[in-house]
């Protein structure tokens, strides 16, 4: 199992530039962990491209479909204190925004706090770092 942000999400059901690299990812390991707030960010990622033209109406309720089943056979960490304590301790170390420091937090989370050879899959820069730096091993490499 692997933890998955919603920036390595959002290609999975979106053709991008790194779909196929994400699909090949999902392939080796289709056991998904992700935050709770993952949902909201991908249906905000997907809404974005409606309203800016790259997605048709069709291709938005097929995206929005999609992104439901992989997430309902996915584990997801809910928020908890002591994960927005952890959240809270992140931004105070890593020039992180909150969100992306509740992704971490939920990553941290879901290993007990020990990510050492533990996977987490992102493609948005500061996140890749700050997990790095917290010991996991960060996809696509």
């Amino acid at each position: 199992m692997r933890f998955w942000d919603s920036s390595a999400l959002v290609p999975l059901i979106i053709q991008e530039t790194s779909t196929n690299a994400q699909r090949q990812l999902l392939v080796q390991d289709q056991d998904i962990a992700f935050w709770w707030g993952s949902e909201t960010e991908c249906h905000s990622a997907l809404n974005r491209r409606f309203r800016d033209g790259s997605l048709s109406i069709d291709e938005l309720q097929y995206s929005r479909r999609l992104l439901r089943e992989v997430l309902a056979r996915s584990l997801e960490i809910i928020p908890t204190g002591a994960l927005k304590a952890s959240a809270c301790r992140l931004l105070a170390v890593h020039p992180l925004r909150a969100a992306d420091a509740l992704q971490l937090a939920a990553s941290l989370e879901w290993v007990q706090g020990n990510p050492i050879n533990r996977e987490i899959v992102c493609l948005d820069e500061r996140l890749r770092q700050a997990a790095k730096q917290e010991g996991f091993t960060v996809l696509p490499t």
